[in-house]
């Protein structure tokens, strides 16, 4: 059974940092890409950032601040580092992973992605 579990979430004041992450189980993730995506109330889910198989990686536009998406497939594991978040990028954020194992194109479709995470709520005040 595929589970993706993130953690990492909290409560930060504007300028404050976070490091998310997401523990993949049930299938082999070094061969998917893997994504993170935020929706905050009354919007879209939008797409942070995509690593694919081969360590490339694209961020969304969404993302204003120092963000760095990594992952370590010995530990099938996903992290997203957050630096000086503000309050616009307070949301609930996903974890997610993919069969087609590359971030070109639409990467940030929620569509590409087969697996995903119950979220993480990120809150960051003024």
């Amino acid at each position: 059974q595929v589970q993706l579990v993130e953690s990492g979430g909290g409560s930060v004041q504007s300028g404050g940092s976070l490091r998310l992450s997401c523990a993949a189980s049930g299938y082999t993730s070094s061969t998917y890409h893997m994504g993170w995506f935020r929706q905050a109330p009354g919007k879209e889910r939008e797409g942070v950032a995509c690593i694919d198989r081969d360590g490339n990686i694209n961020y969304g536009d969404v993302v204003k601040g120092p963000y760095t998406i990594s992952r370590d497939n010995t530990k099938n594991a996903l992290y997203l580092q957050m630096n000086d978040l503000k309050p616009e990028d307070t949301a609930m954020y996903y974890c997610a992973a993919g069969r087609y194992g590359f971030c070109y194109g639409r990467w940030f479709d929620p569509l590409r992605y087969n697996y995903w995470g119950q979220g993480t709520q990120v809150t960051v005040s003024s």
